[in-house]
């Protein structure tokens, strides 16, 4: 069908509206003025429609053509996604850069999301006449050194195999033909996908296992679980941007999908740079080998940061369908939703909480519900998750702001990175005290079977006493530390220890910047015997100033520099503990 062209009537920076678009529909792309600037239609209005354009509007104005292709925005999946960096609207930027000659993004320029050139070996895994149906996988690609790409029959699409070919193959060459009652169908490699819309599933689990980050703020106090949705917000500075970037190199995640939401450039950049240096522990290779990056930085049209958001899930959700475990990082949804306010304004939209639009909190829950621990289609009945992330960037660190509120409202893990940590070079700078996680008591029975039987005591003990610090530091305020007795004087020294020699992390070291929960589970076990050996020593009558002073505290607070492969020197300090303890008990005697 020749669709009708429509006429722009008023352009308002990237907002256009046209009329004569009776033919469209709702969230159709649209080609809009000579150029063909990629736009997508948010509102119908009898023949009228207003478009979002993902491109920059100058130079277009009343009177210039509006076509529209009949399709929703909508992204390429198939092999080649891994090691890519996109924009908002997957256009590859290295791609970009090849055919424009410009750092900066030229609009009008069509390029393909996916090589149309580079070849792929496919190996069938089914055989002709096999009944196959929507989801099932019919062969793999090995797509980057540690991931194979599970190439799946689309949805809509169920039937037998007429035939099928190994070998080398483009994403648009036909693999296979399937017989179905509406007649043969080719299959490629490639498969497009609305962006708005999400993957069908075969039933969604309850998450319980967790994605291990080796933070141990994260790990040990406010774990987030695999398929589970978690919140950073916290003020410019706190470092939101960083400890994004430690999950997504250190988590245990198979894929990672980084979007850039209107971040700085230079955010972005240090991610290029960083990752692909950085060797995944789990693989010994390059993390970029399951990465896929989304970058919409803070000087790219303003629209396409509402895109970029919904390009990153529907590439999650493709990887999850395989049976992966991925991790989406949206940094940050702050900038998306101020995208959302714009675009509402322009609208002349009524106007909800701080000028966002009164449906934010349902545009946000429909970007969380899409993680999830799930049960794919197909007949293999693969599980695969999606680990939510985003961050959050409320003005002045105003928690209270409509984007964090409706964040939290959906999220059930809640990170709050603390100013105040953060000035103190506190890192993470995750406060312990507002900071909880709703996954903390099933992930805790969960470690207790598959690390040590008292995972959670350990946890709630030491969450314990860094309260106690915090009703102690209000006395010490009042009146001092010495109105204290020594027991609590020595709970202070403990919290300190967990603060200072657990909590804190050094990203840019090499061995601290990631630890494994056996070594998470010992360093806290460490600590807090030596609350334990203390005690024994103070009813023995030593004065507390003469355990402070033991030379084991020295290795307790560097055990976190021990590597992984020497972590049993971290047991040999207990014993050296309870040596000292003694000794002490033998020559103070009592008081």
């Amino acid at each position: 069908m020749t669709l009708k062209v429509g006429r722009i009537e008023k352009v308002s920076g990237p907002l256009v509206v046209a009329e004569g678009m009776d033919e469209a529909n709702i969230y159709d792309v649209c080609k809009v003025g000579d150029k063909g600037l990629i736009g997508e239609i948010i509102e119908m209005r009898g023949d009228r429609a207003s478009i979002q354009v993902y491109e920059e509007t100058s130079g277009i104005g009343p009177g210039d053509p509006v076509v529209t292709t009949g399709e929703p925005l909508s992204v390429e999946l198939g092999p080649g996604l891994l090691e890519a960096i996109f924009d908002g609207i997957q256009r590859p930027l290295d791609k970009f850069l090849q055919v424009s000659g410009s750092n900066f993004l030229v609009k009008g320029i069509s390029v393909e999301p996916l090589d149309r050139d580079k070849r792929w070996e496919f190996v069938p895994s089914v055989s002709e006449g096999e009944a196959v149906s929507a989801g099932d996988v019919i062969g793999t690609v090995q797509e980057t050194a540690v991931i194979v790409h599970k190439i799946m029959i689309p949805f809509g699409i169920s039937g037998t195999v007429k035939s099928i070919k190994a070998g080398d193959f483009t994403v648009k060459d036909p693999i296979a033909v399937i017989s179905t009652a509406s007649g043969d169908k080719e299959i490629l490699m490639m498969q497009k996908w609305p962006v708005r819309k999400g993957r069908p599933i075969h039933k969604k689990l309850n998450p319980i296992e967790p994605m291990i980050t080796g933070q141990r703020v994260i790990d040990t106090f406010f774990p987030v679980a695999k398929g589970g949705a978690a919140a950073v917000p916290g003020p410019f500075g706190a470092g939101k941007t960083v400890v994004q970037h430690q999950i997504a190199k250190w988590g245990d995640a198979e894929i990672v999908v980084y979007v850039g939401c209107g971040e700085r450039g230079n955010e972005m950049t240090d991610v290029l740079n960083e990752f692909p240096e950085l060797i995944d522990p789990n693989t010994g290779k390059s993390i970029m080998n399951r990465t896929v990056l989304i970058a919409n930085t803070s000087n790219m049209p303003v629209a396409a940061r509402e895109a970029s958001i919904y390009t990153g899930i529907t590439i999650a959700e493709y990887y999850r369908d395989m049976g992966y475990s991925v991790a989406i990082m949206a940094d940050s949804t702050s900038r998306w939703a101020e995208a959302l306010r714009e675009m509402s304004g322009r609208l002349e939209e009524m106007p909800g909480d701080e000028g966002y639009p009164a449906y934010l909190g349902s545009r946000l829950a429909e970007y969380y519900e899409r993680a999830g621990k799930v049960v794919c289609l197909g007949k293999d009945e693969r599980i695969g998750t999606i680990t939510a992330i985003g961050a959050v960037s409320p003005a002045g660190g105003d928690v209270s702001e409509p984007v964090t509120q409706s964040t939290l409202r959906i999220v059930k893990v809640y990170w709050g990175l603390d100013a105040q940590l953060a000035y103190r070079r506190h890192f993470p700078s995750i406060n312990w005290l507002s900071s909880y996680s709703l996954y903390a008591d099933r992930i805790g029975n969960y470690l207790d079977e598959v690390v040590k039987g008292n995972w959670s005591n350990l946890r709630t003990r030491a969450m314990a006493i860094l309260q106690e610090e915090a009703n102690l530091e209000e006395i010490v305020r009042l009146v001092g530390i010495d109105a204290l007795s020594e027991k609590d004087r020595l709970t202070l020294e403990v919290a300190k220890s967990i603060r200072e020699d657990y909590l804190q992390q050094n990203a840019f070291h090499e061995i601290d910047a990631y630890s494994s929960l056996n070594k998470q589970f010992i360093m806290m076990q460490i600590i807090l015997a030596f609350q334990d050996e203390a005690q024994r020593a103070l009813k023995a009558g030593v004065y507390l100033d003469k355990i402070l002073k033991l030379p084991v505290r020295e290795k307790i607070a560097r055990s976190k520099y021990i590597s992984e492969d020497e972590i049993n020197k971290i047991s040999d300090i207990k014993n050296q503990l309870v040596s000292e303890i003694d000794k002490l008990i033998e020559e103070g005697g009592i008081m």
